[in-house]
């Protein structure tokens, strides 16, 4: 969907159709980043990557949940990731009847490598903004995902 956005009236016209295109841009720029490393990860499997490094252990359901995914979707993520050695399925150490998922050393190397091409990619997409405007969108972004969270 290659949509030219000089064509529209105003870029205020539809913020919606602007944030999607701009996450297609992103992932599309993430995919070819983690390809040209001769990488085999989808950018799901970076995002679920993302979350363990940064959130550390966690069920399957907070990690769905916190990535986006319906419970389906994320065990076939997980058994991908699991299966190329990147994370494993750990008892709970409260609760027997649960499982954590955590990433292996080979896991978290992979999220260090990945960490730059991320980097690169949202550089990228801010070249055109000072350090001040680029502060104000992520200020304004912050701002607009709270008013959409807030349910009073």
């Amino acid at each position: 969907m290659n949509m030219d956005i000089s064509t529209q009236n105003t870029p205020r016209e539809s913020l919606g159709v602007l944030l999607g295109l701009v996450r297609s841009e992103i992932v599309r720029a993430m995919e070819a980043e983690i390809a040209a490393k001769g990488m085999d990860l989808r950018f799901t499997q970076f995002l679920i990557l993302k979350r363990l490094a940064r959130m550390g252990p966690m069920s399957a359901t907070e990690l769905a949940r916190a990535v986006e995914l319906d419970g389906g979707a994320m065990t076939r993520q997980l058994d991908q990731l699991e299966g190329k050695g990147y994370l494993r399925r750990c008892p709970h150490d409260q609760d027997r009847r649960a499982l954590r998922i955590k990433l292996t050393p080979e896991g978290d190397a992979l999220w260090q490598e990945l960490t730059s091409c991320s980097d690169r990619v949202l550089d990228a997409a801010q070249r055109s903004l000072s350090e001040t405007e680029r502060q104000h969108l992520n200020d304004y972004l912050t701002r607009v995902l709270s008013a959409l969270r807030d349910k009073t």
